[in-house]
């Protein structure tokens, strides 16, 4: 998995891109916890789960099934600070990206990005992203590769994307 703060970039960089008016703060903070939120799968470690399990770590909490339930979660929540479809989509979007991003790593044992239609874990057949390590131990001896990559593959795109998304947005605003 990239770093937990890493898997914020995504939604922080569509918020941002798109401005306070389309994607408010509280929204765009509900997405970013949605986009980290994930990783909380840890805990089922602690339970008995099994890594291969759906339940465990890069399982239903990584699915784009589980992305859909908290963008409908959102949508019904955020009735005052955000019309309901985007903050479905929005959120959806957010947290679809964990996995996503995930399945650009190096290692684990892939995403079950499709339960609960299959417990399956897939991996994209590029994966530029060194996986940052569950351990802290371990996590302290591969930091600057880690960094590295998750700068130049996430974060550099996410501003790119972001300032792409403010290009449009002002240019659409000029041609009104």
């Amino acid at each position: 998995m990239p770093t937990i703060i890493s898997h914020a970039a995504v939604p922080l960089a569509i918020g941002l891109g798109l401005g306070n008016r389309r994607i408010p703060t509280t929204l765009l903070l509900t997405g970013m916890a949605a986009s980290m939120m994930p990783d909380a799968d840890v805990i089922f470690f602690r339970f008995g789960a099994t890594y291969d399990s759906a339940w465990a770590h890069r399982g239903f909490s990584h699915s784009i099934g589980l992305a859909i339930v908290l963008g409908v979660l959102a949508a019904l929540l955020s009735r005052r600070s955000a019309p309901p479809l985007i903050a479905f989509a929005f959120v959806a979007l957010a947290a679809a990206s964990h996995g996503l991003l995930d399945m650009m790593t190096n290692g684990g044992h892939g995403i079950a990005i499709l339960w609960p239609a299959t417990d399956r874990r897939f991996f994209f057949d590029w994966r530029p992203i060194q996986v940052s390590p569950l351990a802290t131990s371990r996590f302290v001896t591969r930091a600057a590769r880690i960094a590295t990559t998750e700068f130049l593959c996430i974060w550099v795109p996410a501003a790119i994307l972001a300032l792409g998304l403010r290009a449009t947005r002002f240019h659409q605003g000029a041609t009104r």
